[in-house]
């Protein structure tokens, strides 16, 4: 007679479904390699059904194991409901909860404010990814997004975090050195540095269309903190977050009065997993704390 399986081994399930990989899997549940296979392998030889198709490149899904990951998630939240319901507090909540966020949010503002949900959340791990992958949600690679849009069609839970602005910006040494910058057109006699143009995820990243046509980036990066850097070196004109370029003294902001991009941060979930008490937690942690930091983020006239 076959052991039945247990709710452990649908949560080595659903962690291997999340990763793709028994390692993933292994770092996300702090146990051994061993283990996790020891599960899935009881899981599938219970259900008399193959969950996982196994190649080089780790786990995927088969066809019965996506639908299974359906029903597993609604278990995973009831289950941590009812811990929720029976617990005195939120130190109770335990789990791994994976963040993909901009670079430009992730370093500049939610990094610093982590302190603060680790010490009323010591049993959650964050992981924190710095791309911008709406797909990985649909991949189960991440809990929570955070992106400049939300995504128009799918599965998904979204709200609004928090509002905006940039403008563009240079050392003080680079605009004593350059011709004056009197109006837009005077940009275009000046060296600019933005995102590599056929790697921008978002149009809402594709600023320079949007100053002023004809603008071209003479040095592009995908990394927004690589444009900083060579902005902070004298190198040229780039447009930067208010709650960025404001870290650094020696930014001066060009046409503040006639540029100005505003755009909004997002947060989303998978409708599956929105209402789990650990990621609930870490989405309200979130969109309270930038709420409350909210004139760190638009420039007020």
């Amino acid at each position: 007679m076959a052991t039945p399986f247990t709710w452990d081994d649908l949560q080595y399930f659903l962690a291997v479904a999340r990763t793709g990989q028994l390692s993933g899997a292994a770092r996300s549940l702090r146990t051994s390699h061993a283990t996790v296979a020891r599960h899935i392998d009881r899981l599938e030889f219970t259900l008399k059904i193959k969950l996982f198709e196994r190649n080089p490149r780790g786990y995927e899904l088969t066809s019965v194991g996506r639908r299974l990951i359906e029903t597993a998630e609604r278990m995973e939240a009831e289950a941590e409901r009812l811990q929720a319901d029976i617990s005195s507090g939120s130190s109770l909540l335990r789990g791994v909860v994976r963040i993909s966020a901009l670079e430009g949010f992730s370093n500049f503002f939610l990094v610093e404010k982590l302190n603060d949900f680790a010490a009323s959340h010591p049993n959650i791990a964050l992981e924190l990814i710095t791309i911008q992958q709406i797909i990985a949600l649909s991949r189960k690679e991440a809990d929570v997004a955070i992106t400049l849009d939300p995504p128009k069609a799918g599965p998904y839970v979204s709200e609004k975090i928090v509002d905006y602005t940039l403008h563009i910006h240079a050392v003080r040494s680079y605009l004593a050195q350059h011709p004056a910058i009197t109006r837009r057109e005077d940009l275009l006699n000046h060296f600019f540095i933005g995102y590599v143009q056929d790697l921008i995820f978002s149009p809402g990243l594709d600023y320079l269309r949007d100053v002023l046509p004809g603008l071209r980036a003479g040095f592009q990066s995908s990394s927004l903190y690589a444009q900083l850097t060579a902005t902070l070196s004298g190198r040229g004109l780039c447009i930067l977050p208010r709650f960025i370029a404001a870290r650094f003294p020696d930014l001066v902001m060009v046409l503040p009065r006639e540029v100005e991009l505003r755009r909004s941060y997002w947060l989303t979930c998978h409708q599956d997993l929105a209402e789990a008490p650990r990621i609930r937690s870490v989405a309200d942690f979130i969109l309270t704390t930038a709420r409350a930091h909210g004139e760190h983020f638009v420039l007020r006239s």
